[in-house]
């Protein structure tokens, strides 16, 4: 398993996997940067950059998260919000097929080891609220936002 760290606007983000594809994706508030790169990390963190210059909106690496079947059949609907939108955690639990999982699945939301790119900062309250986010709320909006700029400026 390989390890790299790197500065992003939000912190550093710790990036770990292998020949099989990234495992974890976290951030922290600080650490120290990687001077090499992995060979096996390069694409994503190349990604990652792209990301947070504007020049990215989906993520083509290899993924290989850890986690029980349910947690992946969650991250894999995480997966399908597009770049710029949101969803509830309601209407998530729909799409899975059963309303009542809804503390299951915003367990198992919170318990994704691939921030960002599994994008479960796109899950927000029914009411259109920012509600929990592993990695500050703070860091939600900032992502949000990041995804869905303001509206262009009249011309006129």
């Amino acid at each position: 398993m390989q390890t790299v760290f790197i500065n992003t606007p939000l912190g550093t983000a710790k990036i770990k996997g292998d020949e099989n594809g990234v495992s974890v994706i976290s951030i922290l508030q600080e650490g120290e940067i990687s001077k090499t790169i992995p060979l096996e990390l390069k694409d994503a963190v190349k990604q990652l950059q792209e990301y947070f210059d504007g020049k990215r909106t989906h993520f083509t690496f290899a993924l290989n998260p850890k986690g029980t079947d349910f947690q992946q059949k969650v991250w894999k609907a995480l997966l399908e919000i597009p770049y710029g939108k949101t969803t509830s955690y309601l209407e998530l639990t729909k799409k899975l097929g059963d309303v009542k999982a809804i503390r299951a699945v915003a367990s198992a939301n919170g318990k994704n080891p691939l921030w960002i790119v599994v994008p479960c900062h796109r899950v927000i309250g029914s009411d259109g609220s920012l509600t929990g986010y592993a990695g500050g709320l703070w860091r939600k909006k900032w992502l949000l936002e990041h995804e869905h700029p303001s509206a262009q400026q009249s011309l006129f």
